[in-house]
């Protein structure tokens, strides 16, 4: 296969998946607004609960979910209100008459959005019960007690769909693998990606070290709005740094693209000795997620250059004004955030 042949492959098979990017990154919100909120009950008396909510903030818009208090409940304290870094919690009482078991909790506005809610309900047993709502499953029948390894799936799952709907970090990794050519520097790359994300997603969630959000997402998408020269660069048989050493590049951005990671996590508030355990599954999700789209990359190279199949010129620099498109649009859209416009 000639060097433009591979060259053009390239570029379709980004036009390909931009496809099912686009229509994520179209609203404004979806860029990358897979923040969960969080939902504490904890049984204190007879029929008696505290409640904690967390609903995310700090994003380019805000997300409207509430809890749905459920039948035969009343919140009795519903007014203690507390604004911190990235979510807005409430606190109160929740009297419930027979208690919760059997009655329906239901997150309000949940399906309009991509977040998610975790669930967790203490009782005075010492019966722990953990659910994850979803925008298709706004709401749950409490009552059951849940498994460690129920819990262990939901902070897997919390993973895999931070990133496949965090459209931005998958936008910086299809630009990774359109500018990088050769197999072993591709492994060298998104392993430098991975490494680094994985450090600051540690680092903040165990609370050494924090990011404030807007300036944070401004940052990610200025990191994809940089690789949009260096694809067309490529393609036109140039070189730079980031073409020569797209892994130094992949790890120095990785960093930052870890707080955003960390920003789905730590906004749950977990408990401290639950903390490693969440981290571990939570990044491992980031991972089959990230790792199940290069491998769906290189499947459709692979497909298409067994078909041998000429696509037309104008696909060659597409994908590459795609991304920097994109990343100069969500730059734009987060500046403007960030110095306080709307």
């Amino acid at each position: 296969m000639t060097r433009r042949r591979r060259l053009a492959l390239r570029a379709l098979l980004g036009f390909l998946a931009l496809p099912a990017l686009l229509p994520l990154a179209a609203p404004p919100a979806w860029a990358h607004e897979a923040r969960p909120g969080f939902l504490e009950l904890r049984e204190t008396g007879p029929e008696t609960y505290s409640l904690l909510w967390k609903k995310p903030t700090g994003g380019e818009v805000e997300i409207q979910i509430a809890p749905v208090v459920p039948e035969g409940c009343r919140l009795v304290t519903p007014d203690r209100q507390q604004m911190t870094p990235g979510a807005l919690i409430v606190r109160g009482t929740l009297q419930c008459r027979g208690g919760i078991a059997g009655k329906s909790l239901a997150i309000a506005g949940l399906e309009a959005t991509i977040s998610d809610v975790l669930v967790r309900v203490h009782h005075a047993d010492g019966r722990l019960e953990s659910h994850l709502l979803r925008p298709t499953s706004p709401a749950v029948a409490l009552g059951a007690a849940t498994s460690g390894l129920a819990r262990a799936v939901g902070y897997l799952q919390l993973g895999i769909q931070h990133i496949v709907l965090g459209v931005d970090h998958l936008l910086f990794v299809l630009g990774l693998l359109l500018i990088v050519k050769d197999r072993w520097m591709l492994v060298k790359t998104i392993s430098a990606f991975t490494v680094a994300h994985s450090i600051t997603l540690a680092i903040a969630t165990l609370g050494y070290a924090s990011a404030p959000l807007p300036p944070l997402n401004a940052a990610i998408a200025l990191s994809i709005l940089f690789l949009g020269p260096e694809i067309v660069r490529s393609w036109r048989g140039e070189t730079s740094f980031t073409i020569r050493h797209p892994w130094v590049v992949a790890f120095a951005f990785g960093l930052l693209h870890g707080f955003g990671f960390a920003s789905g996590l730590t906004a749950l508030g977990l408990p401290q000795a639950e903390i490693p355990l969440a981290l571990l599954l939570f990044n491992v999700g980031v991972e089959l997620g990230q790792l199940a789209f290069v491998l769906l990359f290189l499947l459709l190279e692979r497909s298409f250059r067994v078909l041998e199949i000429d696509w037309p010129r104008w696909a060659e620099a597409l994908p590459g004004y795609a991304v920097g498109s994109l990343g100069a649009f969500w730059t734009i859209q987060r500046a403007v955030v960030l110095f306080g416009g709307r």
